[in-house]
Order: structure tokens, then sequence, then C-alpha cells
């Protein structure tokens, strides 16, 4: 049998043997990222003289197993290690062993159920070309099928490699297999995420013409698809077509009908659609209900969401936990938190749990009205009820403490969170960093940063934008352009924020020319400037003392509506031109 060819995933996703596997690291932009905050020591060179020394190739511990097999060990044996180790998550032990079977030249043929978790485990931990090398291994020695396909493909598309997954899918062709209505559903629901409806329905056309029946499950993620999009009359043609081709809707299509109506503010019709249910065959859920109460009350129609709670339960559809929480969030959002606490304690005398959701818009309400003594005896309350609060409900009160001034009581927090099973995650670490810097601790804010990228968490777009915006309140506009270059050469493209934050340090430092620059780079690379980076623009002019220009500018502005005429009228405000020997601006030929 061949394996892979090299035409198959690109040399980078290529896996070779177990002892060329090298340790995993940060990627460079990870190491670059505080690196234009500190000034180099001149002195100090790495053992090869460049400025990114290369990785060792070595054979890292992650890739051994934890137990020291003996040659002796019969195949039988390393059979069970290796079951083992996959259904314990140590998904490299279990390649070692793989690797180890269809090497000791017996013949042996691996597994084909034991490789396709094994492939769906590489790419929940990330590990694509791990994941490539199972099949190989597959290809070479066993026997795949659609369904180890299908894990392949599945992988590459949730991780956003459409272009990989398709070149699984022309493999999967090329060996003789015809695609099923599962791959064709997978490459359909990845599509639609991405909002390619058009190229989605390709998929579904070619599906038919590879003679293979659409289910209700293709029919679901289309339907789904096209609510999103708020065309609800093609979505119930698409519904008409479900029965005409003998297939009966489930509750799930129902409610990504009544998800989407309720969506685009369409809740009269969605409850019109609830009603209608039951003249359809199915009756509607607790999850039909608790959309629809949600539309209700986030449009704060409290008579509506109290009757369509009464007729829910007329109908025998019990209230569950998520329905409690959505009128607990609701009510804190109105700051009727004591009203809040009471439902909470209806869950409790229902005998249901409450879980981190029903918790964490109490927790919120508290730390925004500043009352963190309640926020933190809630946080106890969850643990003592069983319910151990994630990392939201831990960001959410080191976020508060650190905006009321008590950075060092976060920092007792932070440093605990390991200990009670609930590691920090990007956004603890952006919260921490902003406190630290903002305190005046900035050693101890890029402390944080290098803590964070050491233990494996990748930056966000929140660390960068975190980082350049305290550069420039620091007048370190420059060292903050670095960042925005290295953000550039990274996943994260920057945002119009990313691009504002600098362009705003440009304009306090008086260095318009810079900050129009930073302009041209955000039309050069598609970032759209949103009114407030022509704000800052207009006022970075203005301030540096040239008035008049900064009103022409603005009017132009307003003519092409990349502003509206209030914003105009503030600006014009800001530098009144009463005493220039000027044409009428805009605001005047309005009086």
């Amino acid at each position: 049998m061949t394996t892979f060819s090299t035409d198959f995933i690109p040399h980078s996703l290529l896996f070779t043997t177990a002892k060329q596997l090298r340790p995993t690291s940060h990627s460079y932009h990870s190491s670059t990222l505080v690196r234009c905050c500190l000034k180099p020591n001149p002195n100090e060179t790495t053992t090869t003289g460049n400025k990114n020394p290369p990785r060792s190739v070595r054979v890292s511990a992650e890739t051994r197993p934890t137990h020291l097999i003996s040659s002796d060990v019969k195949e039988t044996q390393f059979l069970k290690f290796l079951k083992r180790s996959l259904r314990a998550g140590k998904y490299d032990d279990t390649l070692y062993f793989l690797e180890s079977m269809v090497g000791n030249g017996k013949g042996w043929k691996p597994d084909l159920v034991v490789c396709t978790k094994l492939i769906k485990g590489f790419f929940k931990i990330r590990k694509s070309d791990k994941a490539v090398r199972v099949m190989e291994i597959l290809e070479k020695y066993g026997n795949p099928d659609v369904f180890a396909y299908n894990a392949l493909i599945s992988g590459f598309c949730k991780a956003n490699q459409i272009g990989f997954a398709n070149k699984v899918l022309d493999r999967l062709r090329s060996k003789g297999f015809s695609p099923d209505v599962v791959t064709h559903n997978i490459m359909i629901g990845n599509l639609c995420s991405r909002g390619k409806l058009g190229m989605a329905f390709k998929v579904f056309d070619q599906l038919l013409k590879d003679n293979c029946n659409p289910t209700v499950v293709t029919y679901t993620i289309l339907i789904q698809a096209i609510m999103l999009e708020g065309d609800t009359s093609k979505a119930m043609k698409l519904l008409d077509e479900m029965l005409l081709r003998g297939l009966k809707p489930d509750i799930f299509t129902y409610n990504a009908i009544i998800r989407g109506m309720c969506k685009k503010g369409r809740v009269g019709k969605a409850l019109e659609f609830i009603r209608s249910l039951e003249s359809r065959g199915c009756q509607p859920d607790v999850i039909s209900y608790n959309l629809l109460l949600r539309a209700f009350l986030n449009s704060g129609k409290w008579d509506e969401g109290e009757k369509l709670m009464t007729e829910m339960v007329s109908r025998g559809c019990e209230p569950n936990v998520v329905t409690y929480s959505i009128l607990i969030s609701s009510l804190c959002r109105e700051g009727k938190i004591d009203e809040a606490v009471d439902v909470l304690k209806v869950v409790k005398e229902k005998g249901l749990t409450p879980d981190a959701y029903s918790y964490d818009p109490l927790i919120s309400a508290y730390c925004k009205e500043g009352r963190l003594d309640l926020a933190i005896e809630f946080l106890n309350q969850m643990i003592s009820d069983g319910c151990l609060p994630d990392i939201v409900n831990y960001n959410t009160v080191l976020s508060s403490f650190c905006k009321n001034g008590n950075g060092d009581q976060a920092l007792e927090i932070f440093k605990k969170l390991s200990d009670v099973g609930c590691p920090p995650n990007v956004s603890s670490y952006n919260t921490m960093f902003s406190a630290l810097w903002s305190s005046g601790d900035k050693i101890r804010a890029l402390g944080m940063i290098l803590e964070m990228l050491s233990k494996g968490i990748e930056p966000d777009e929140i660390t960068y934008n975190s980082l350049i915006s305290c550069l420039c309140r620091d007048g370190m506009v420059d060292e903050a352009v670095g960042l925005l270059v290295d953000m550039e050469s990274t996943m994260l493209n920057p945002t119009v924020i990313s691009y504002n934050i600098v362009l705003l340090g440009f304009c306090k430092a008086r260095r318009m020319d810079d900050a129009i620059e930073v302009l041209a780079a955000m039309v050069e690379r598609e970032c759209k400037p949103n009114e407030t980076t022509y704000i800052l623009l207009i006022e970075g002019i203005g301030f540096a003392g040239w008035r008049v220009e900064a009103i022409e500018l603005a009017n132009a502005l307003v003519s092409m509506r990349a502003i509206s005429e209030d914003t105009f009228k503030r600006l014009n405000k800001a530098f009144p031109l009463l005493d220039a020997d000027k044409d009428l601006t805009y605001s005047d030929t309005k009086k």
C-alpha cells in the first residue's frame, strides 16, 4: 500500500518518525510579544550568534511513554498499553505504542477504531501533524475506511484548514471510497459556520450528484445557517423540501428556525411557530421555550415572558436550570439583584442544581456595584453547593478587584487558581497584566506575559491590544508599532481597535504624519476605519494647532458620511472658528 504523498499535506504537517519529533515550543511571534518592551543586553548572545536560536532536535518528554518497556514484552501487552493510554488521553504515548507495534516486522495490523479515536484525540489537542501520521500508518499497515477519513476531514474543518480537508476528500476518492452523507455534512457544516452559504449549497448539490441521500441533519445545518441570515422564507422552503423527500423534521430542526427568528427580533413570529409545532407532529421542548423566553426578556417584555412560562408549564414542559438562569441574568441586567437571589432560592427548592451560568450574573452584578464581599460570598456559596466556579467566574472577580484598585487581592486570588482546579486562561493573564501595568508595576506586568507564554497559553487579540495600549499611554509608540507589525505576522490580524490605539498614541505625541501613515496602512490591509478612527485623527490635527485643517477634514468626512452630523457639531465646538476669516463650515450651513 502507498503512504500519503507529499502533495497530500505540506511538509510542515508531515510526521516522520517518533525519534524525529521536536519538543513543543512557542511560535516566534509569542517570543517577540514582550521583546520590544525590553532593552536588549548587548553583552548577551546566543550560542549560535543568531537572534532566533534554532530549536534543538531531541526526543520530547511528551513523545516518550511513561512506562519503560523491555524488548521482550508480548504483543498483547503492547496492545493493552496502547488502549490504556488512549483511554487516559495520553495520545503521544498511544502513538509511540502504535509505531512500535507496526514496526516490529510481524505484520501486525493497526486497529481501525483505535486509530480513528487517536486521530480525533490529536485534533482535540491541536496536533494535526500527528493525526496525519496516524492516517499514514493506517494506510500503510491497515485498512482505513470512510469513518477514519471523516475524522481527518472533520479535524481540519474544525481547525479552519478547509484546504487540507479538501485534500483529504480528494484522497478518499482516489482510494476508491465514496464520500458518505457524514462527509458532506461535515463540509457543509464548516462552510455554514464560516458564513459561506453559497459554497455550502454547492457541496449539497455534489451530495445529490454522488447519489447520497441528505438526512435531517443535512437540512437542519442549512436551515440554521439560512435563518441566521434572516431569510425565513428560504428556510421554510427547505423545510417543505425535507417533507417532500419523506424526511421528518425533528425538534432540533424546528429549534433552529425558532432561534433564527428570535435573533432577528421576530419574537411574535417565533411564538406563532412554537404554537404550530403540535399540528406539525412535534411538541416544543424546554429549549424551544427558553429561546423565546430569552428573546422576550432581552427586549424587556416581562409580561409576555410570564405568560410564556405559564403556557410552558400548562403544556407539561417543566422549566430547567437554563430557564431560571435566563430569569436571573435578565433580573441582574435590570438591577433587580434581590429578586434574582430569590429566583436562585426557587431553583434549589425545586431540587435543581444551579450551575455556573446561574451564579455568574449575580457575581457580575455584585462586582459591577462594587460589592466585592458579596461576590466572594457567592463564590464560596457555589463551592458549598457543589458547583465549582469556572474561570469565567474568577475572571469576573479578578477584573472587578483590579478596577477597584485592589490589585494585591486580585493577585492573591490569581495565584490560587491552579490550586482550586481552575488554572488561569489568557483572559486571566490579560486582566492581571493591565492592572499591574496601570498601577506602575511594569516589571511584574511583563512577567505575567512571560509566565503565560511559558505555560503554553497563546496570546490573543486582547493581549496584544492591552500591551499596545499600555506602551502608547507611556509614550512608547514606536515599541507599540513593533508589536502591531508582529501581530500582523500572526494569525491574529490587527483589528480597527488595534490601529486606533496606535493612531491615538501618535496623535498624543503630535506625530501627525505617522498617524496618517497608520490610517493608510489600515486601508492597505483592508481594515476599514470606523468613526472613532476619523475622530481621533481630526482631534489630533486640531490639538496639534491646525484647527482650520481639522474642521476642513471634518467637513469632508461628514459630506462622505464617514462621521455623523452630531459628531461634526461636537468637533466644531471643540475647535471653534468664529474668529477665523474662513468659508462657512458644514454646521453653519445647517443654521
